[in-house]
């Protein structure tokens, strides 16, 4: 376990690239629904104290507002608002644990030599992990349009959770049966 890199040539190229892809998506979406949840925590925050200091001037509600936290206790804190229902706080929990999968442990498919088998179920465990955190973020980035619309519309982007797997998996979705090369696969 001394470099990532060495000079073994992977034998299982495509694989390797498709699962690195796949991380790689993966993280982008994790990203940004960390920033989501962050952002609509603290607009969530700032509405409440404004309605509880109605006469509090704008810069010091704005001061009054928690600075950010990990994704963790901002999902708890979330979950903790009126409005989001019991499946809703579940989908969120769900998707933060997605996230720090996909965060720490996305392309940790081994070595890049490793055996097309291994990449293969480990691309298993990432396609759950995305589709957990493609419903939350679904939620969230609904609450993010309502914000911005400034009006509660409950529009969602139809087939989300599909549309993200189709997008991080590509070709090998929807079952991750990566294409075969003209060279056997080792097994």
């Amino acid at each position: 376990m001394a470099w990532s890199l060495t000079r073994l040539r992977p034998d299982n190229q495509q694989a390797v690239d498709l699962a690195l892809m796949a991380a790689g998506r993966a993280l982008y979406l994790a990203n940004h629904f960390e920033r989501k949840c962050k952002f609509v925590l603290r607009i969530a925050n700032l509405e409440t104290a404004l309605i509880g200091s109605p006469q509090m001037p704008f810069a010091d509600a704005l001061a009054s507002v928690a600075k950010d936290k990990w994704l963790g206790p901002t999902i708890l804190d979330l979950s903790s608002f009126p409005p989001v229902s019991a499946d809703q706080a579940e989908a969120l929990d769900a998707a933060k644990d997605a996230r720090n999968f996909i965060a720490h442990e996305g392309a940790l498919f081994g070595p890049l030599h490793t055996r097309e088998t291994h990449i293969r179920s480990h691309l298993g465990k990432l396609r759950a992990s995305v589709v957990a955190l493609a419903h939350g973020d679904d939620i969230v980035s609904g609450w993010v349009y309502d914000i911005e619309e400034k009006h509660d519309s409950g529009f969602r982007f139809p087939d989300y959770v599909h549309t993200v797997e189709e997008w991080v998996f590509g070709e090998c979705a929807p079952n991750i049966s990566l294409k075969r090369t003209n060279q056997s696969l080792r097994d």
